[in-house]
């Protein structure tokens, strides 16, 4: 579209720079970020916005393939990731819920082997979050868990699984009001996996502790809560207190209220992030449907997805980035570069990966061209490593 390339492995694309509006031309070879330039267009209007890809902390699965059901294969595992590129997702990390010891060592397992044997996957899965089954056994804080494999920290365990994976687990979320949480969490820690306090009932005095020996991130902040709580102290005041913690939050317009996200982005500022937290239902049609998280989910046609049993009780998200990127925007809670930002280069910063240096010199190119329709964000092009994995059908 607008960009152009040769042999060399040089190639350049141009459009409005998602920060500034001002037009630009990134320059880019053999994968990497050359340099940017100011371009003199005269028609800024009709070029597309350019922005870091996006990368998502919590994916469970995307358009019908899903990481927690099982048998699947490796094919899966390249599909769903190259089917991430149409959303602008260039990096993510595949999330692996709670399940019995056997089928997360061999869900993580079956990842790995997808990384391994496909290169363009293993460059776009930057890593595994395993979510459970270390959390609360208490209804409400479990969220839509199956309590039948919720268990205590245990690393021999996590060992297992980490072998499996080949070293590829770099996210754990677990709750820490188990006995010995703080020891758990140190060894995680000291490992180079980044433990995240989530679907938790801990005291506040147990979260501190958890922050004191590593814990480093809040997963979905606000949700695999209790409906109800005490008014203060609880285990949501005291996460956003912390100021060692950064915090995901899901901002798809059904998991939080407005004014919720509104304090959150204050509270945290440049450690507030937005994650997906999507299951393989999102990009399918409304109705009912059975799956491994809950059992019985419903998905509306507004988007929101929540247990049969009990409509109050989220299932996931059914919505990617993008949208969440667009309720923000909507909703005068961030601008449309600090969304962007929530939702690229804070994660990769966190995660310390290089795509955090953004679009800039020496950065991968990692790039997403995309237009603006009033308050909808359409993908158009999609770059990883600087190579077109992406196009909007009609812009061929």
């Amino acid at each position: 579209m607008n960009g152009s390339g040769n042999a060399s492995g040089f190639s350049m694309l141009e459009g409005k720079h998602y920060a500034t509006g001002k037009p630009v031309r990134v320059l880019i070879r053999d994968g990497v970020i050359a340099g940017v330039e100011a371009l003199d267009y005269t028609h800024a209007e009709e070029l597309p916005w350019i922005a870091p890809g996006l990368v998502d902390l919590q994916i469970n699965g995307y358009a019908g393939d899903d990481f927690n059901t099982l048998p699947f294969d490796t094919d899966m595992v390249v599909r769903a990731s190259q089917g991430l590129w149409g959303e602008g997702v260039t990096s993510y990390y595949p999330t692996v819920i709670t399940n019995s010891p056997e089928a997360i060592e061999e869900a993580v397992g079956i990842i790995a082997s997808a990384c391994d044997h496909d290169a363009r996957t293993n460059r776009s899965v930057a890593g595994i979050h395993v979510e459970g089954p270390f959390i609360s056994p208490e209804d409400g804080a479990r969220g839509a868990h199956s309590l039948d494999y919720v268990r205590a920290p245990d690393w021999e365990m996590f060992e297992k699984w980490q072998r499996a994976a080949g070293g590829r687990i770099r996210i754990l979320t677990l709750s820490p009001e188990w006995p010995n949480s703080a020891e758990f969490i140190a060894k995680c820690s000291a490992s180079g996996v980044t433990v995240s306090i989530g679907h938790t009932s801990a005291t506040p005095e147990q979260i501190r502790e958890a922050v004191r020996a590593g814990a480093r991130m809040s997963t979905h902040l606000g949700n695999g809560a209790h409906l109800t709580m005490p008014r203060h102290p609880n285990y949501i005041w005291e996460q956003l207190a912390q100021d060692d913690l950064w915090s995901c939050v899901i901002a798809d317009g059904f998991h939080l209220p407005e004014s919720v996200l509104k304090v959150i982005f204050k509270t945290k500022g440049a450690q507030a992030l937005m994650v997906s937290d999507a299951v393989y239902l999102c990009g399918m049609p409304s109705g009912e449907y059975t799956t491994h998280v809950g059992g019985k989910v419903v998905l509306t046609e507004e988007g929101r997805l929540s247990l049969a049993s009990n409509p109050k009780i989220l299932a996931g998200s059914a919505q990617m980035l993008v949208w969440g990127i667009e309720h923000v925007v909507r909703c005068g809670l961030a601008s449309l570069s600090e969304a962007w930002d929530m939702s690229s280069i804070r994660p990769a910063a966190f995660m310390k990966l290089t795509a955090a240096q953004g679009i800039a010199d020496g950065a991968p190119a990692d790039l997403v061209l995309f237009e603006q329709a009033g308050d909808r964000v359409r993908v158009l092009e999609t770059y990883k490593d600087g190579e077109l994995v992406y196009e909007l059908e009609e812009t061929r």
